[in-house]
């Protein structure tokens, strides 16, 4: 088995089921915290799966780069080495070529990277991509695309999907008959590009969902391309339009998204799963979030704050009883135990958004779950 979809209810484009996998099922929709180098920064696998968390995302370019990719394989593969028990995706390296694009170049063999650990050339093709992911041994691995940035004219917008598409297809045929008779086989699934042009997000969703290779097709349809730099409420209208006519039978993954109200949007138009290094970014730099918006920690507004990040949390931090104004005190002092605090406390609001959807489309009421959560999120912008 790779991975499995079952849809248990849906409540407009909204909708909750189970993604079963080796690595044991997965509540739908579901949020995954970013292991950038085999770990979610400062946390234990214990202390992320509390968050609610049964996915996390390994990145390919960073562990391709280090320790590599058979040194992880030596070591059992990823899940065993790291000690995350539950299922785990790794991307392709892909939004790397985005993100580093001034150590990259890409020609139609893939991307050549300049390393930005020690300056050596990397190549980086769709084989490639898919051999180094198979020595991982992520549950999930992503084809090899290119990531248009935003605002893109239409001709860069149509190539990206073109490459990514011929991409898409020899990440296919590298995948194996005996990758997928092995109880472990590994899904793929592949990237929708487009940027905010819904005819062409529509065409290329409809091109990777009838794509095949020797009777192999991919598991699920993720959207990329997204928040990287286009303005964020046109990102929102081409989610409304696009997400909900992408394959229903494949599970649908929105990449690198993003905010609570990102979230929420993008569940509310059927999105399945998200990743994004948001919430534990912004933790170590000082950034908690919660319902009523964001609390920066270093403001000297909380020097003598007794109360907890958010009284009604049930996260380590909150629930501990760890105060504002300590939290502030360890983050001015440069201690590690305030950025592992809010750290917990911003992925267990993550957990608890998913876990509130998941309840509210199973009870048909997702409209008014978003509603109640986006005019808390206004008020505290507006204030």
């Amino acid at each position: 088995m790779s991975v499995r979809l079952s849809i248990e209810a849906e409540d407009g484009h909204a909708r909750t089921g189970v993604l079963s996998t080796p690595h044991g099922p997965v509540p739908l929709p579901t949020f995954m915290p970013v292991g950038t180098q085999g770990s979610v920064k400062g946390l234990s696998p214990e202390e992320v799966a509390a968050t609610g968390a049964r996915v996390v995302l390994g990145n390919t370019y960073h562990l391709w780069l280090r320790p590599g990719a058979e040194a992880v394989a030596t070591q059992g593969g990823l899940h065993p080495w790291s000690r995350w028990p539950h299922a785990m995706l790794t991307d392709s390296g892909g939004f790397q070529a985005f993100s580093l694009a001034k150590m990259c170049k890409r020609d139609n063999d893939g991307f050549e990277f300049r390393s930005h650990l020690d300056g050596r050339r990397c190549r980086l093709s769709p084989e490639e991509a898919v051999r180094v992911q198979r020595l991982i041994g992520a549950d999930i691995q992503m084809q090899l695309d290119v990531c248009a940035p935003g605002g893109s004219p239409l001709p860069v917008l149509r190539e990206a999907c073109e490459v990514t598409t011929a991409w898409g297809k020899r990440c296919l045929d590298a995948r194996t008959r005996a990758d997928e008779s092995s109880p472990q086989a590994q899904a793929m699934f592949g990237i929708v590009q487009g940027g905010t042009d819904v005819a062409l997000r529509l065409e290329h969703a409809a091109e990777l969902a009838s794509l095949e290779s020797g009777g192999r097709r991919f598991e699920g349809l993720a959207l990329g391309g997204f928040s990287v730099g286009e303005p964020i409420p046109e990102m929102h209208e081409v989610l409304g339009e696009v997400v909900h006519r992408v394959d229903p039978s494949r599970p649908r993954y929105l990449m690198g998204v993003g905010t609570p109200r990102d979230l929420l949007v993008a569940i509310g138009a059927g999105v399945d799963m998200f990743d994004c290094v948001l919430p534990t970014r912004n933790a170590r730099n000082g950034q908690a979030l919660t319902r009523d918006g964001k609390l920066v920690i270093k403001n000297a507004r909380y020097k003598d704050d007794p109360k907890p990040i958010d009284p009604d949390c049930g996260c380590p931090a909150c629930a501990g009883g760890f105060s504002r104004a300590y939290l502030r005190h360890l983050f001015m002092c440069g201690e590690m135990l305030a950025l592992r605090l809010m750290s917990l406390h911003n992925l267990h609001l993550y957990g608890e958004l998913m876990g509130g959807a998941r309840a509210a489309i199973r009870e048909g009421r997702f409209a008014s779950f978003q509603r109640a959560w986006l005019d808390r999120l206004d008020a505290a912008e507006a204030d």
